[in-house]
């Protein structure tokens, strides 16, 4: 007899939202062009300024609130219209910052298995953290039951970083992104929907 699959821990609503994540709205998004199935969840780091972790920068960055005065580097970046679906930090705590169901700004000029525009068809989750340093505990698990949720709700078919669908202008998630762990995590949850 097969086992039942385990429900996830975290729900994506009908409206692709997370009510349990913080919810802070961004508005730089759009919509998906019609009838295009989400295929694709692309992981990307973040730290601001660069290699600092913690505050609120970050959600300000995807809110075009941050004032560039605060740092030297927000000056180069003042005018860049970015968001994520999700941002996750360091602590586990999870951010939503664009529903499910829309473009966020994320992938750039990209390209996977010879599809262009990637934001049309993905849903991007930023973790807090750099090329740099290895990233938490706290970030799998959570980024665990994120993938979950996702994959229980949308038809994803491949989980990449943003260095995979922009190789000559991108590095994240970074070399210290454990790959095998979470490949482990999210083929288990592939191998529960079959």
């Amino acid at each position: 007899m097969r086992s039942r699959p385990k429900s996830p821990s975290l729900l994506i609503d009908a409206t692709g939202m997370l009510p349990a994540a913080r919810q802070v709205p961004s508005p730089n998004c759009d919509d998906r062009p019609e009838n295009t199935p989400i295929e694709l969840l692309v992981i990307h780091n973040i730290a601001l300024p660069p290699g600092e972790f913690g505050g609120g920068a970050v959600e300000a960055f995807f809110c075009n609130t941050l004032d560039p005065n605060l740092h030297p580097y927000y000056e180069q970046i003042r005018d860049l219209r970015v968001s994520a679906h999700f941002f996750l930090r360091r602590n586990g705590e999870l951010v939503q910052l664009v529903a499910c169901h829309k473009r966020a700004w994320h992938a750039g000029r990209s390209q996977w298995r010879g599809r262009e525009r990637c934001n049309d068809f993905s849903i991007g989750i930023e973790l807090e953290g750099s090329d740099s340093v290895p990233f938490t505990e706290a970030q799998y698990i959570v980024l665990t039951q994120l993938t979950e949720a996702l994959m229980a709700r949308y038809p994803i078919k491949d989980v990449v970083g943003h260095s995979d669908i922009a190789p000559s202008r991108k590095t994240d998630p970074g070399p210290h992104f454990n790959w095998p762990r979470y490949r482990r995590s999210y083929a288990r949850i592939l191998r529960n929907k079959s």
